[in-house]
């Protein structure tokens, strides 16, 4: 071979080689940049949840209070709660538990028990969180279906929603004085229609009609009797988009109220739930409804219904709850910056498989409780201030941000690093900038890492000459860097 050619060749695969060395390298590090003085509004409450702690009563019982208390959760939706038997089980919550007799006089308080729903959000206030109570009925996968039908009597039932409320909020049938705010009308009412298997839908078995009615009837009647002291709203939809050419259109025409509208959405992407947030308030918005608080009450990672089903059930409590973790944190930072109001996490409910943070069966915290630990440092903070990540060849999207500071310069940064697919094994560098006159206060931060070997461990950074930091994040992690 020519010498020549010969040394053109080697000089061709070493350039080559340095080229894809370089982006090797660049593609294995995201850069973070942090910047205090610029602030962006508060830390919204994208830490409540669906569903309080239970409460040790006695032998055979367990209980997670102290953990749930820890978290300083600001609201527990109660819905499903019939569910669970440290709860109080088939007598708690439900319309159909408080009032068992239809037929009974919904004015009188003997008509009513209100036994185990007042013991379930007493425990639940008692952790220092704040009950947002359902109305109506938990779902029902049986193959009958017993109290997801529509009411016999949409007047009757809003009298007996309003005399829940009197019991709560004042005072009646020897109730409380709780000024419980939220208020929601029924529970995924477009999870209606027949399956494939023959069985009813699982939350309604009415028509879109039926529903808007009784909508219609309860939110004018709630409103005339307690006007602004409560939040109404609903309905608790399976999607953002569902009946949007009925639900948010029925409501603006009647003139109805709709304090919240809330809905539901279960990702494998965590970038969805903030998409839908915007799409949902654009709906709102086109309709009139621009003061409506946007509420995403119901949401978690879910890989598939059918097949996917389990492999789900794993990444949210079982062998691969790493991963369904990381999703957690990744979508309460995203949607911090999405059109959203409140985020409720679906389920911290005793026993439940959805149950990402706290054990089925000790209900020891798992690493689903940390995201929330981590959110609670930055709600006591209190202002978000900017973070960004630099591009890095598209791979920016599997790295989420969130930054807060408080009035006396205390800061906090709340890393993500998430993707669906399991075929993403390396580990990556993170290296994160402040401004010029802070970069001394990496001498004090501390880093709290969850990952696959570590457990919200304090791992120490690596303090580069230039004044940044790195740390160092396996697939489907998070850490959180405080700054004294």
């Amino acid at each position: 071979m020519n010498v020549n050619l010969n040394k053109m060749i080697l000089s061709g695969l070493t350039c080559a080689v340095v080229l894809a060395c370089t982006t090797c390298f660049a593609a294995s590090e995201w850069f973070v940049k942090v910047d205090p003085n610029v602030e962006k509004g508060p830390i919204k409450l994208m830490n409540a949840v669906n569903n309080g702690p239970a409460q040790q009563r006695s032998d055979q019982t367990r209980s997670n209070f102290d953990e749930y208390a820890a978290l300083k959760i600001p609201y527990a939706r109660v819905h499903d709660a019939a569910h669970c038997h440290a709860y109080g089980g088939p007598h708690t919550v439900d319309i159909s538990a408080i009032f068992p007799d239809w037929d009974a006089d919904e004015t009188k308080p003997e008509s009513y028990d209100f036994t185990c729903t007042d013991e379930y959000l007493k425990t639940i206030r008692a952790a220092g969180t704040e009950p947002f109570f359902r109305l109506g009925q938990s779902i029902e996968h049986y193959i009958k279906k017993y109290h997801v039908h529509p009411p016999k009597d949409n007047a009757k039932w809003a009298r007996i929603c309003e005399h829940i409320i009197r019991h709560y909020n004042e005072g009646w049938a020897n109730g409380f004085e709780w000024n419980i705010k939220y208020w929601e009308i029924w529970n995924e009412p477009d999870g209606n229609g027949v399956r494939a298997d023959g069985r009813q839908g699982p939350t309604w078995t009415g028509d879109t009609q039926q529903f808007l009615e009784l909508y219609k009837v309860t939110s004018l009647h709630l409103r005339k009797c307690f006007g602004d002291t409560i939040k109404i709203g609903g309905p608790a939809f399976c999607w953002w988009g569902a009946w949007q050419n009925d639900f948010i259109p029925f409501c603006a025409k009647e003139n109805l109220p709709l304090d919240f509208y809330s809905w539901h959405c279960y990702y494998a992407d965590a970038h969805m739930p903030g998409n839908a947030a915007r799409e949902a308030r654009k709906l709102l918005d086109k309709h009139g409804f621009t003061k409506t608080e946007n509420h995403l009450n119901e949401w978690n990672y879910v890989k598939g219904w059918g097949d996917e089903w389990v492999y789900s059930l794993e990444c949210e409590s079982g062998r691969l709850n790493q991963k369904g973790a990381a999703s957690i944190a990744a979508v309460m930072i995203d949607c911090q910056d999405a059109p959203l109001d409140m985020l409720m996490f679906y389920d911290a409910r005793v026993g439940c498989g959805m149950n990402n943070m706290f054990d089925p069966l000790t209900l020891r915290p798992m690493k689903g409780y940390y995201p929330f630990l981590a959110w609670r440092r930055l709600t006591e903070l209190g202002t978000q201030v900017e973070a960004t990540v630099e591009k890095n060849n598209g791979a920016e999207n599997q790295l989420y941000v969130c930054a807060a500071k408080n009035a006396t310069g205390k800061k906090a940064l709340f890393i993500a690093r998430y993707h669906d697919d399991n075929n993403i094994i390396e580990t990556r560098k993170v290296t994160v900038s402040l401004p010029e006159g802070m970069k001394a206060d990496w001498e004090n931060a501390r880093c709290h890492v969850t990952d696959a070997e570590s457990t919200y461990t304090e791992t120490p950074l690596i303090i580069n000459a230039n004044g940044t930091a790195t740390l160092k994040m396996q697939p489907n992690s998070f850490a959180l860097i405080e700054f004294e």
